[in-house]
């Protein structure tokens, strides 16, 4: 049985910009796009967590406060239900979120940042500095939302 290492303790060595994938005719990274996309990540994960917290504080809150629902009409079942329906929503919203950003801190610190996961080919730094979680390029992209 093989166990994982931990690579929590060891530090990430840092890509240099100019070793993440652009389209032919684009130029290359720069550090400063770098830290800029990577700014713009973490802060994204910073925010998505906060909000995954009060969206679980509202669902403990809803859930405390529903009771058996002992004298309720149906109409405020029915509320309630739906609220709390719609904090799961986000909450869950939220995760996934979450997780693609992560995902793309992962891949920018391994020098996958802008290679599509799909074929390996360069999604594109225009693309990548617009929606910073892509992971596929346009072309692969457009395959699969046209087979959903």
């Amino acid at each position: 049985m093989r166990t994982r290492k931990s690579t929590a303790a060891v530090p990430k060595a840092r890509v240099e910009a100019g070793d993440l994938a652009v389209r032919p005719g684009e130029d290359p990274w720069t550090p400063e796009e770098v830290e800029e996309a990577r700014g713009e990540l973490e802060g994204e994960a910073t925010r998505l967590r906060a909000e995954i917290a009060q969206a679980e504080r509202a669902l403990a809150g809803l859930m405390r406060d529903s009771g058996d629902g002992a004298g309720d009409d149906q109409a405020d079942t029915g509320a309630k239900n739906i609220t709390r329906e719609h904090e799961l929503a986000l909450a869950s919203a939220a995760h996934e979120t979450l997780t693609q950003t992560e995902h793309a801190l992962e891949r920018l610190d391994a020098g996958a940042y802008g290679l599509c996961e799909n074929c390996g080919q360069a999604i594109g730094k225009a693309r990548m500095q617009a929606f910073p979680r892509a992971t596929l390029c346009v072309e692969c992209k457009q395959r699969q939302e046209r087979r959903h």
